[in-house]
């Protein structure tokens, strides 16, 4: 399959915590002929309810980190005195604290510090219940990972190509960060979830004047509608006045905590309102991404 008829949709949150996994892990279950990815590779989750059985694991290697060599190090005290973050010691590096600048490289007069390359964490390629699924975990403290995003979005071409697949399903990080747009980039859709909240609103809007910069089309998924009627009536008012769809609007539903704690999708568990709501926003999704190319809906 080529690339471009390959379909790429991106659910995506201005903040954590407005059910953005839980759609994407819906969708999951819907869609037929794809491949999922996880690209909130700081604080991946998606697996909990997917339940992937690992096929494959590669180490993921995103920065460099300076390495001594105490025969050549005379002690001069230098990389010491230009480390503006206090993270070397007259030749003792405390990783916690280094950027990886690499200036202390360079200013040693004895070219006793060298920069390597230093391991960051690991990504996989696992089989789940609903297809493919590209992952990965960043160590803790760990940088870079909106190339470790670019890495498991790659990957997830390679299989769809591989596989003939027609859509990749990218369940995106919180925020507007780095790792946000490394997930963006060259989607064809975004959904972004949010709730009705005064930080939801605001992040709302940081996502979506992304997903414009970008020229990508947005929609909207407002859950838990129904604990703020006004603050979603402000939410409907944004998205009409910057050509914004709203696809979906989701009530509080004590039964789809149930469901997570559960490890299931809310598909998969008597949850029938919300089931109903999702299965229409997929259709919708579906009829914006080229029906002629995607398949139809199909059962959890």
């Amino acid at each position: 399959m080529d690339h471009s008829e390959i379909k790429q949709l991106a659910i995506v949150s201005g903040k954590g915590g407005t059910g953005k996994t839980t759609i994407a892990a819906a969708f999951a279950s819907l869609a037929k002929n794809k491949v999922m990815v996880d690209c909130d590779v700081d604080a991946a989750d998606l697996h909990l309810l997917l339940q992937p059985k690992v096929l494959s694991q590669e180490k993921y290697f995103g920065g460099k980190s300076p390495k001594v060599d105490l025969d050549k190090c005379t002690q001069c005290g230098l990389c010491t005195e230009v480390c503006r973050f206090k993270a070397i010691n007259n030749g003792i590096v405390d990783l916690v604290s280094c950027e990886g600048c690499g200036f202390c490289s360079h200013i040693c007069p004895e070219n006793a510090i060298s920069m390597e390359e230093a391991f960051s964490g690991d990504w996989f390629v696992s089989d789940t219940l609903y297809g493919p699924f590209v992952h990965a975990r960043l160590g803790i403290g760990e940088e870079n990972s909106g190339k470790l995003v670019t890495v498991v979005r790659k990957k997830a071409m390679e299989i769809a190509k591989e596989k003939n697949l027609g859509l990749i399903l990218i369940d995106g990080p919180p925020g507007i960060g780095c790792p946000v747009a490394a997930s963006l980039t060259g989607v064809n859709l975004v959904l972004a979830v949010t709730e009705p909240t005064l930080s939801g609103i605001h992040d709302l809007e940081r996502i979506l004047k992304l997903s414009d910069h970008f020229k990508i089309p947005s929609t909207v998924c407002i859950n838990k509608f129904d604990i703020n009627l006004e603050n979603t009536q402000h939410i409907v008012s944004y998205c009409e006045n910057n050509s914004s769809k709203i696809i979906g609007k989701i009530p509080y539903e004590p039964k789809v905590v149930e469901a997570l704690v559960n490890r299931k999708t809310v598909m998969d568990y008597p949850c029938n309102e919300v089931q109903d709501i999702v299965l229409r926003m997929w259709k919708e999704v579906e009829r914006i991404l080229t029906p002629t190319s995607l398949p139809s809906c199909g059962g959890g």
